[in-house]
C-alpha cells in the first residue's frame, strides 16, 4: 500500500482504473490513525457523530461547530486518507454564500479536505457556487438523513419507477455541478449500478449494492460497538462491543479486589522511570 497522500484528483481517478473506493467514518485522532494504519482511502467525518458519539437519535442537532472540533481531531491522526467533512442540518440550504462561508469553516478551522452535503438538484446551485472557492464537494443522494422527518424515518429509498427516475436526476444534477464524488445511500442495488455508470464521478455506497465505485461504512458499526444496529446493509468485521465489557467488566473486578495495580504497574519512591512516564516522546508533524 502506498504511502502518498490521498487527493481530489487521485480519488477521481480511481473510476477510471476501476479501483474501489474505502471510505469509512471517524470522529477522533486514535481512530483515524487506526483507520489509516489499515489503508483506509478516505476519512469522513460524518454527522452520524451525533448518533454514535453524541447518543442522539438522528443528525439533525450536530452544529457546525460539533463537525468542526471533531474534523480537528481526525486531521491530527491521520496522514494519508483524504478527510472529508459533513456540512451539517441548515448550515447550506439557507443560501449559497451561507453554504460557501460554512464550507469555509471546515476547510480552515477544521482542516477538512472537502465538504460532503447532501441534496440533489435542488442543490446544484449550492455545489457549484463552493466549488467554484475551490472547495472540493461530496454529494449525497437516495436516503438523506438530515430528511428524515420528512421521508419518514431511515428509509429505503427508490423503491418507485417514479422515485428511482428521480434519484438518477439529481445524481447527475450534482455531477454536474462539479461534485467530485457522490455517496448512494439506502437504494437498490440495481439502481446504484444505473447511476455509476451514468456519472462520470466515483460513487461511494452505503447499502447500495456492490457496484458503486467504493463503499462507506460507520467504522463503531463495521466494528460490532453499536450492539442493537443490524440493518440488512451491515457486515460486523469484528465484536468489539462485546470485547469492551469483557474488559471493562475484569477491571472493574481487579480494581475491588485489590489485584490491579500489581507491582509491575507501580513505581516505588527508591526506583527511578527509564524513559519518558507514557512513551513515544516524538512530537506530532502531521500537516
Amino acid at each position: 500500500m502506498s504511502s502518498k497522500k490521498v487527493t481530489v484528483p487521485a480519488l477521481a481517478a480511481r473510476k477510471l482504473k476501476n479501483k474501489k473506493i474505502v471510505m469509512l467514518t471517524a470522529y477522533d485522532a486514535t481512530f483515524a490513525r487506526l483507520a489509516d494504519d489499515a489503508g483506509a482511502d478516505m476519512l469522513l467525518v460524518g454527522d452520524s457523530l451525533g448518533m454514535v458519539i453524541q447518543g442522539h437519535d438522528n443528525t439533525i442537532p450536530v452544529t457546525l461547530d460539533d463537525v468542526i472540533y471533531h474534523t480537528r481531531c481526525v486531521a491530527r491522526g491521520a496522514r494519508r486518507p483524504h478527510i472529508c467533512a459533513d456540512m451539517p442540518f441548515m448550515t447550506y440550504k439557507v443560501s449559497s454564500e451561507e453554504a460557501l462561508h460554512a464550507a469555509g469553516r471546515l476547510i480552515q478551522e477544521g482542516r477538512a479536505e472537502s465538504v460532503k452535503l447532501e441534496g440533489g438538484a435542488e442543490m446544484a446551485e449550492t455545489i457549484a457556487r463552493v466549488v467554484s472557492a475551490g472547495i472540493p464537494v461530496v454529494g449525497h443522494v437516495g436516503l438523506t438523513p438530515q430528511s428524515v422527518h420528512s421521508l419518514g424515518g431511515f428509509k429505503m429509498q427508490g423503491k418507485t419507477s417514479a422515485s428511482r427516475d428521480r434519484i438518477i436526476q439529481d445524481a447527475k444534477a450534482v455531477a454536474d455541478a462539479g461534485a467530485f464524488c457522490l455517496v448512494l445511500e439506502s437504494m437498490p442495488a440495481q439502481l446504484a449500478e444505473t447511476i455509476t455508470e451514468e456519472v462520470t464521478i466515483p460513487t461511494v455506497g452505503i447499502g447500495a449494492g456492490p457496484h458503486c465505485d467504493g463503499q462507506v461504512l460507520v467504522i463503531y458499526d463495521m466494528l460490532g460497538m453499536n450492539e442493537g444496529f443490524k440493518p440488512k446493509f451491515l457486515k460486523l468485521y469484528a465484536s468489539m462491543g462485546g470485547d469492551i465489557k469483557r474488559a471493562v467488566a475484569t477491571y472493574a473486578e481487579e480494581v475491588r479486589a485489590g489485584a490491579f495495580p500489581a507491582p509491575e504497574h507501580t513505581t516505588t519512591i527508591d526506583q527511578q522511570p527509564q524513559g519518558e512516564l507514557y512513551g513515544g516522546g516524538s512530537k506530532d508533524t502531521r500537516h
